[in-house]
């Protein structure tokens, strides 16, 4: 049995609740999905994306990587504001990511303001300031630059699902 430590579990779960999250809010098909990676320059199969898109406790459940995930929302961004000129076409083989910059590329994708921003994490009942939230954006090493959370990604994503899909509580 392969030992893997907590923390590294914990992010690529996190990775496939970004993935099953965003899918959800943005009404996506796991033939989308497969597209978007396309766009990315990633062959990912609509099987494999079946099984990201599962929760951790169902058959068949395959955890999204790093790499994965980045990819993905790479591929959102092209298809929401088209191909940078001075982007490469081929995917890049290995990749990190943190919250920090999943909420950046989201939020590039989507073509989120701080105000978009901040509505959303009040929709999710989740106070945050201005300031708070440009902290996420800075550069790592500046002095302003404050570390994403996962409660706060999680509540971000909430919060962004009950904006694009409002639930029917709402509807009535």
């Amino acid at each position: 049995m392969c030992y893997f430590p907590r923390k590294f579990l914990r992010v690529t779960i996190m990775n496939n609740l970004v993935l099953r999250r965003l899918r959800y809010a943005l009404n996506l098909r796991e033939t989308s999905i497969a597209e978007i990676f396309k766009l990315a320059g990633s062959k990912v199969t609509v099987g494999h994306i079946t099984n990201l898109l599962k929760r951790e406790k169902q058959q068949g459940f395959a955890e999204c990587s790093a790499l994965e995930i980045s990819q993905f929302l790479d591929g959102l961004i092209i298809k929401h504001r088209g191909r940078r000129e001075d982007a490469p076409v081929v995917a890049p083989k290995t990749a990190q990511i943190n919250n920090n910059q999943i909420l950046k590329k989201i939020r590039i994708a989507l073509e989120l303001r701080e105000e978009d921003l901040l509505e959303i994490m009040q929709i999710a009942d989740f106070k945050f300031s201005r300031a708070e939230m440009s902290a996420f954006f800075r550069k790592q090493g500046s002095r302003q630059y404050k570390p994403c959370g996962d409660q706060m990604l999680r509540n971000f994503m909430i919060g962004l699902c009950e904006k694009y899909r409002p639930s029917e509580k709402e509807n009535k």
